[in-house]
């Protein structure tokens, strides 16, 4: 049986998960590509992973390691791709647990700490960053300690081993003295010694439970995964177990093994090893590869259910069209179920009126699959997102509720006070360390729509916020509504700064000069409650007389634009979305309320 061991690492969002793993994959001496080997950070591969500077999507890799093969999965931080974290975790014996000195450990830390303990994982704790100038070394360590014992870690498992870090410079030891630190090899003396090699038998009949599938352009469709009994070969016969039970014989085309960040093809891998497979063109996450004389399912994979859901349909604006490359029913539709086969956390479901209901665990979930789908080029538009409800035992109607952390400088806390009372939510903790507060509330998601752009506007950027759904609680009969109307397009064409001068007197502006907008786009916010029409479209008259001192005055303010996340926080449920290549537009969802008006009352004469 071959030296092994797999593990992941978990962490909260840039607490420096990606920065470790290329410190161990550059310092093991693992072959990178040449265009990889003088970058900054190896495993954010994907676009938007390195435009945001978070893990999205999980990525294996291996080093070796005086002998010993390490397998290391890269895992998200945030909770809303908890579903990539809790199906690749299955797939180690133990997890790097990555805190930063300075703030300690997170929501999204315990989070993931949580699948890891729930799996008894062995962790090893790495405080990184220990060269930060406000690095709190000793208040990290002991909030882990409490962090373990609040999740009902038992006494072994909350001795956890520690290891101290500076990865950015490749940097790690056993106690924080940074000038005896040399190079990253404590992390793997401290891996080799503490993680347990895979509980895996070869002589068993096989096993293997596909965690994550991946596609090439030779291969086709490739399932990844821990065998968890018994051996494969290539050309062997095998038996492909879906999760309804129904079996099917396959034959296995290829296999891979991790090599650094490359899948090399082997003829053979055994139990314990984590292997691509090729040959099962159906295969899916949750599913089972089994031997064929005694084939044997595993449990499928078991994620949280969505908390939230928005409806996608086809763009119906007067630009319709004129953007996308994919923008039919039938191309919308093949790409959302497309997605359900590597994304455990989402769910699509059709719907009578031609358009689609898809949920997933949060808000950033799902702005997150729409902002990949518009770089693909897709064209559609999309609701207000809506939290999803569940029936009691009772009968009772239950609500999603999380628990929200705000971090604000001390002078900004009565203003996060003030926005978090207006939206019911439960104040459970508040403390104040060198001039900063530290809040902890709980609140229902439905009420915490919009609040995430409100607070870095009353905070002036300043302020952090972070969630972690709680549970389900019977819902509240109040919530919390926008205290802002829109400022919507009188009429089509191209706007004018003129025009753009008078609107601006009510309120926010989100398109500048020289923009094609259309009749209903929404194309500001009001300072009052009510929608206006606006035309800003409409030009100066010119005429023969001048006037001392004219047009001084008239001016553009800054304007405000609305990314997808923005304009998502902002929309009501009489406004969509429209989503393309080139634009996020907010439009109402009744372009004309005269002409809809006039519709009704004569389909009711």
């Amino acid at each position: 049986m071959i030296n092994l061991r797999n593990i992941a690492i978990i962490a909260h969002v840039d607490h420096g998960k990606t920065t470790l793993v290329d410190a161990l994959l550059r310092q093991s001496k693992t072959e990178l590509k040449k265009e990889l080997a003088s970058g900054n950070l190896i495993m954010d591969t994907n676009e938007l992973e390195k435009e945001r500077g978070i893990t999205i999507f999980s990525k294996n890799a291996s080093v070796i390691w005086k002998g010993t093969k390490i397998n290391i999965i890269d895992t998200p931080g945030h909770a809303d791709f908890g579903g990539e974290v809790e199906r690749v975790l299955s797939m180690v014996d133990g997890s790097l647990l990555l805190v930063d000195a300075q703030e300690g450990p997170m929501p999204q830390t315990r989070f993931v700490l949580k699948q890891a303990l729930k799996l008894k994982h062995k962790i090893i704790v790495v405080i990184n960053k220990v060269d930060k100038q406000n690095a709190r070394i000793d208040f990290a360590r002991n909030r882990i300690f409490d962090l373990f014992v609040e999740l009902g870690a038992d006494e072994t498992t909350a001795f956890f081993p520690t290891i101290y870090t500076v990865a950015k410079d490749g940097k790690a030891g056993l106690t924080p003295k940074i000038e005896d630190m040399t190079d990253i090899s404590p992390v793997f003396e401290t891996i080799l010694k503490e993680v347990p090699p895979p509980a895996a038998d070869p002589d068993k009949p096989l096993q293997m439970l596909i965690s994550n599938i991946t596609y090439d352009t030779h291969k086709g469709r490739i399932g990844i995964g821990k065998i968890q009994s018994g051996k494969i070969n290539f050309g062997q016969e095998v038996m492909h177990i879906k999760t309804t039970g129904e079996q099917q014989k396959k034959l296995v085309s290829s296999i891979s093994t991790f090599v650094g960040l490359e899948r090399v093809d082997i003829k053979e891998a055994e139990a314990g090893d984590i292997i691509a497979v090729s040959g099962i063109s159906d295969v899916t996450i949750g599913e089972t590869i089994a031997d064929v004389k005694n084939p044997i399912a595993l449990p499928p994979l078991r994620v949280e259910e969505p908390t939230i859901r928005m409806t996608f349909a086809v763009n119906s604006s007067p630009h319709a069209g004129k953007e996308g490359k994919f923008k039919t029913s039938s191309q919308l539709r093949s790409r959302l179920y497309k997605e359900l086969e590597t994304d455990v956390a989402l769910k699509v479901e059709d719907t009578d009126k031609g358009e689609w209901i898809v949920s997933g665990r949060g808000e950033l979930h799902l702005a997150i699959f729409i902002e990949r789908m518009r770089r693909e080029d897709y064209e559609f538009q999309v609701g207000r997102p809506q939290v999803i409800t569940k029936i009691g035992a009772n009968g009772q109607k239950l609500a999603p509720y999380e628990e929200v952390f705000v971090e604000v400088p001390q002078e900004y806390s009565g203003v996060v006070m003030q926005k978090m009372g207006a939206r019911h939510a439960e104040l459970v903790d508040m403390k104040t360390e060198e001039n900063t507060a530290f809040f902890e509330f709980i609140i229902s998601t439905r009420e915490l729509f919009g609040y995430r752009s409100e607070l870095i506007t009353d905070t002036k950027g300043t302020g952090v916020i972070n969630t972690l759904f709680l549970e389900y609680r019977p819902e509240t009969p109040t919530a919390y509504s926008r205290a802002n109307g829109s400022l919507v397009a009188h009429e089509s064409g191209v706007t004018k700064t003129y025009g753009l001068v008078n609107a601006q007197e009510r309120g926010v502006i989100f398109v500048g000069p020289g923009q094609q907008v259309y009749k209903g786009q929404v194309i500001g916010k009001n300072a009052r409650l009510e929608d206006i029409p606006v035309n800003v479209c409409k030009e100066k008259h010119l005429t023969n007389m001048r006037s001392k001192g004219e047009d001084v005055s008239a001016s553009l303010n800054a304007v405000t634009k609305m990314d997808l996340e923005d304009a998502l926080e902002y929309i009501n449920d009489e406004e969509l979305v429209e989503v393309t290549p080139k634009n996020i537009r907010i439009r109402k969802i009744i372009l004309d309320k005269l002409e809809e008006r006039r519709k009704i009352s004569q389909g009711q004469k």
